[in-house]
């Protein structure tokens, strides 16, 4: 049977599944649900997956992958869908994963986050950080959050990504969007030229340096509202992540731009349910006067139990009182909210009080 890449994404799109792997001595197999499914198919030899996956690339692109031996990109299938790719050597041989991008961007309202979400988007300034492992719907959040402001206002929002993911259609905003590589160098470089082109909005796909997040945080406070991604679990290590990236003697400048500036941090896992299917889990810090103190005076270990007595009134939350919720309403069960757990002593005493 002959495998060709387009029968595969279609195949992906039918199961819903989120990704799609291709390495050699294996059938390829899809994720569903968090879970990794073998399709009923032929194994692939490191030679077939040459021929397959090199059909997608340019030139450029074959001679890029082979000089570095790695490679991102987004491409769009015809009819079937966007996908984000990486390719990568295994034993000498081509691999890839492949990423599905949904071509409809959600609402807000349609991911089920919390409402929130809208009153923090309607900021002028400052920097809100999406943070969470890799596959927990970071990008499909943001893209939710900027399709927000799409509807709503009308604003410049220039998005620099490695590659680009979502695709907006400009509505009421403008979009520019900007792919590392295609139409810049560096995420450095795209934000120190971006204050210049106007933006109201800035996205950053990953801040991944010193020199991103210092730009980011420059942004921040010269009147742009820049939204960012890093691969933390909690949103109080969000902080310490940031400002860890820095020496000593820069860490009191950057507590303090990080207290001005930052307007939110949300952390987010997506959860198998009972029954199938997945739920994003978000802990949710908002930038109150106490939270901007603890974060100025270096107090960063006092954050978590702020965030538990102000949930109320700014809403906050944690992980665990979202985890406890689910459990109670049979959403999740033990196993899956104490494995996903950022405190699982303190939600292993609430279960024991069930």
């Amino acid at each position: 049977m002959q495998v060709d890449m387009t029968s595969l994404f279609k195949t992906v799109v039918a199961h819903k599944a989120s990704d799609l792997h291709i390495v050699a001595g294996s059938e390829p197999q899809v994720r569903i649900d968090g879970r990794l499914i073998p399709l009923n198919l032929p194994k692939l030899t490191g030679e077939e997956i040459q021929d397959i996956c090199y059909t997608l690339l340019t030139e450029k692109q074959k001679k890029e992958f082979e000089e570095n031996l790695e490679l991102d990109f987004a491409f769009t299938v015809p009819n079937v869908g966007r996908f984000r790719a990486n390719y990568y050597k295994t034993l000498d041989n081509v691999a890839a994963a492949f990423r599905i991008i949904p071509t409809k961007i959600p609402s807000i309202d349609e991911l089920g986050a919390p409402q929130i979400f809208k009153n923090l988007i309607k900021r002028e300034k400052g920097l809100i950080l999406v943070t969470g492992p890799t596959g927990s719907g970071k990008s499909t959040t943001l893209a939710a959050m900027l399709n927000e402001i799409n509807e709503t206002e009308h604003k410049h929002i220039i998005t620099v990504e490695d590659p680009v993911e979502f695709i907006h259609e400009n509505k009421k905003s403008l979009f520019s969007h900007r792919e590392l590589g295609l139409d810049t160098k560096s995420y450095a470089n795209a934000l120190k030229y971006a204050l210049r082109e106007d933006p109201d909005v800035i996205l950053i796909g990953e801040m991944r340096d010193k020199e991103t997040i210092q730009a980011a945080l420059t942004a921040a406070e010269t009147g742009h509202l820049v939204f960012g991604t890093l691969h933390t679990n909690s949103a109080p290590g969000t902080i310490n992540r940031i400002i860890d990236v820095f020496t000593g003697d820069e860490q009191p400048q950057i507590r303090a731009q990080l207290a001005t500036s930052l307007v939110a941090v949300i952390s987010q896992a997506l959860l198998p349910k009972i029954g199938g299917g997945r739920i994003a889990v978000h802990e949710i810090l908002v930038n109150t006067p106490a939270i901007s103190n603890l974060i100025r005076e270096n107090k960063i270990h006092q954050i978590y139990s702020q965030m538990q007595l102000g949930h109320q009134q700014t809403g906050m939350q944690t992980q665990t009182k979202v985890l406890q919720k689910l459990l109670l309403n049979k959403v999740i069960d033990k196993d899956t909210a104490l494995k996903y757990s950022n405190k699982p002593e303190e939600l292993a005493n609430f279960i024991k009080n069930i």
